[in-house]
């Protein structure tokens, strides 16, 4: 009994600095800001903060949707850009560890390697890239778009226009997180025993079906992983929309994570900029609970 009591001890003083600085640094500011999101400087006002973020439409742009939606705010942006790069960047990047794990040599080196690079380049310098990929001069995609004869506001600048200003950000953005998605789907084709696709050829197996019933059943785990960490990426993004248009034009490219900011720092608000923190981290912590028990069910099934 004693020697438990001397190793719990033991451990908690060797636990103590840690747990500090997480209390103070993470669970105090965390605790805080979730307090601050009910109060304004009239005092305590309830749910009135969620309230204005979300139905403030001077955040948003609606005139690019067909039909007019509930007014979200920037919540809407931060969907959209779930519901476009997320399934871009997880079938581009198992696609192409597919592809790179059969076909190799110089050039498959070098294309893994552009490909990569999204991956490493900053997101600030990848926000400057977004600009001038999409800039009416200088850009590559509105000269394609004016080849093709596709017209305005394609053949113009993108970030100019709200009917195309976030569609440049989240299609911009997919080179650099399809680099993460590919290595990690690369890393579990090596773990796949390959007598899995030898036992499937001889039994006739077409290389659609060895890919529907092997490849993809056992990239499982990874690709939600990958999923996991994409989402959690598109709900934080800041650096690629702050550099290339600061949330414009009009709001069309305003996300959750930046309108935090600008609420904060700009208009100087803390308590509505905690009601967007609160916001964010609840949705973020619904995937990380998901992300968690995906985690532990894979651990045991293993």
């Amino acid at each position: 009994m004693r020697n438990d009591r001397r190793e719990w001890l033991t451990a908690l003083t060797f636990l103590l600095p840690a747990l500090l600085l997480i209390a103070f640094f993470i669970l105090w500011p965390a605790l805080e800001t979730l307090r601050l999101s009910f109060y304004s400087e009239d005092g305590f006002v309830g749910l009135a903060n969620f309230r204005d973020v979300l139905t403030d439409r001077d955040t948003l742009n609606l005139d690019r949707f067909p039909t007019r939606l509930p007014p979200w705010g920037s919540l809407v942006n931060n969907a959209l850009w779930v519901l476009i790069h997320l399934p871009l960047t997880v079938i581009l990047g198992l696609a192409l560890a597919v592809l790179f794990n059969k076909v190799r040599g110089l050039w498959a080196n070098l294309a893994k390697v552009a490909i990569f690079l999204g991956m490493v380049t900053p997101l600030i310098v990848g926000g400057v890239i977004i600009r001038f990929l999409f800039d009416e001069t200088a850009g590559i995609v509105p000269a394609l778009a004016h080849w093709l004869g596709l017209g305005e506001p394609l053949d113009k600048t993108w970030t100019a226009y709200p009917e195309t200003a976030l569609f440049a950000l989240i299609l911009g953005s997919v080179w650099l997180w399809t680099g993460f998605s590919m290595v990690l789907h690369s890393a579990g084709l090596s773990t796949i025993d390959p007598e899995l696709y030898e036992a499937a050829e001889i039994d006739g197996a077409t290389e659609w079906h060895k890919f529907w019933r092997i490849t993809l059943p056992l990239l499982w785990p990874v690709t939600a992983v990958v999923i996991a960490l994409t989402l959690l990426w598109e709900l934080k993004i800041f650096d690629i929309v702050f550099v290339a248009t600061q949330g414009g034009p009009g709001g069309a490219s305003l996300v959750l994570a930046l309108q935090m900011y600008l609420i904060g720092f700009r208009e100087l608000d803390p308590y509505r900029a905690a009601a967007v923190a609160t916001l964010l981290t609840l949705v973020s912590l619904v995937i990380g609970v998901w992300f968690a028990r995906r985690t532990v069910g894979v651990g045991r099934e293993g």
